[in-house]
């Protein structure tokens, strides 16, 4: 019993259909493993943006931020240099000088019912902890701003 022509024929197509099959779950593999890529990093970028408002909202409850959360916000942001360009890097540090200047600031500052140290300067330490307040109020929608371009997902 000799096989008929036409059935060659299918014989003779289904190694190109195979190939083309597993060309085309190999194109949709790659296309998934790009998208969980971006996910990823998304959500890398995210978790620095909601560390960046919760550092600034915890300075701005009392303007008295604690050290030691000062040493947590910059390693918990640090992943930030490799994430973002330039700009939020210099963000994330600027932030961190900042909350270090109020802090100093805050250690110096010494009202009626204090011994005063030589060379104390009430008004400049004032105006110190009054400058990094006033810039610390407006950080919120600075920040905002500057994360916007990294996670917009609306486009």
């Amino acid at each position: 019993m000799s096989i008929s022509p036409w059935l060659q024929d299918l014989q003779g197509l289904l190694t190109p259909v195979i190939g083309v099959t597993t060309l085309y779950i190999a194109w949709q593999q790659f296309q998934i493993n790009q998208r969980k890529t971006i996910l990823e990093r998304y959500e890398r970028r995210l978790r620095i943006y909601q560390r960046t408002v919760e550092m600034i909202s915890v300075i701005v409850r009392d303007f008295k931020p604690d050290i030691h959360d000062l040493f947590k916000f910059s390693a918990d942001t640090a992943e930030g240099d490799f994430l973002f360009g330039n700009e939020i890097s210099e963000y994330l540090h600027e932030i961190y000088v900042h909350a270090i200047s109020l802090h100093t600031a805050n250690f110096e500052y010494r009202d009626f019912t204090q011994t005063v140290p030589e060379n104390y300067d009430h008004q400049n330490v004032v105006d110190r902890m009054t400058a990094e307040e006033k810039w610390f109020i407006d950080q919120p929608k600075i920040a905002n701003e500057k994360f916007r371009k990294y996670l917009d997902i609306s486009q």
